[in-house]
């Protein structure tokens, strides 16, 4: 259970260690288009950012594709990004052993333990979003707060925690949430002395967020999950 206490002791912790008056997303907050946010979000888990961030450079070199939009504070045009069906002709048409082998260059898994590869997955969720219509960034409301959805995807091999799904929500837009990973828990850890679950690890990043607003009229989970992240990277 998380205290008020607690919520207390975090903020204080979050004012002490962090910078967050300075505090910037990172180039991977403003992708181009939707498939990057879905090959980030699934490439991410369990391994080192640097991996994922080239894993997305690799397919936008391969195809010629922009991966940072120009203007960071508006979403970018239709015409201008990939569309989810787009990415699912080109991955179906050249099969997903090119798509691994020589597009990504990388057979990471889901899992050590019966596992699929990663890019089977990524095909699989970019389907579930096609099924729901959403081809681009401005149909994103389409699939948010939407119970179906979101169990659909827990049931791509690899997918039931829900952690890629919430990251990718974050990826695509959403400020209101966080990637309640293992750097944002040993952060909490150390900060109250309690090991949190991902619903209290989203209860008091949003609350901390709510109670320094007026210090810091920008911050938002999203962005305090991201400079949390930093933190617990340099500090190694």
């Amino acid at each position: 259970m998380i205290t008020e206490m607690d919520k207390i002791q975090f903020k204080d912790f979050c004012s002490r260690v962090l910078d967050i008056n300075n505090a910037v997303l990172g180039d991977e907050y403003s992708y181009q288009s939707l498939p990057l946010c879905v090959i980030d979000s699934v490439y991410s888990i369990g391994v080192k950012y640097e991996g994922t961030r080239n894993t997305v450079m690799k397919y936008c070199n391969h195809y010629g594709l922009t991966r940072i939009k120009p203007n960071k504070d508006a979403i970018p045009l239709i015409e201008s990004q990939e569309s989810t069906a787009r990415f699912i002709e080109k991955t179906e048409s050249e099969g997903i052993g090119f798509f691994t082998d020589t597009v990504l260059r990388n057979r990471q898994r889901t899992s050590s333990r019966n596992g699929i590869l990663k890019s089977d997955a990524v095909l699989q969720f970019a389907k579930i979003l096609y099924q729901y219509n959403v081809n681009y960034l401005q149909d994103m409301h389409l699939v948010i707060c939407d119970t179906g959805f979101e169990n659909d995807i827990r049931q791509i091999p690899g997918q039931r925690s829900g952690i890629s799904l919430k990251y990718f929500f974050m990826l695509a837009g959403d400020e209101s949430l966080i990637k309640p990973d293992r750097w944002i828990k040993k952060f909490i850890k150390d900060a109250i002395g309690k090991v949190a679950n991902d619903q209290k690890a989203q209860i008091l990043l949003s609350s901390t967020c709510e109670t320094i607003t007026i210090q810091y009229p920008n911050v938002t989970p999203r962005l305090l999950d991201h400079e949390i992240w930093n933190y617990q990277r340099n500090k190694g």
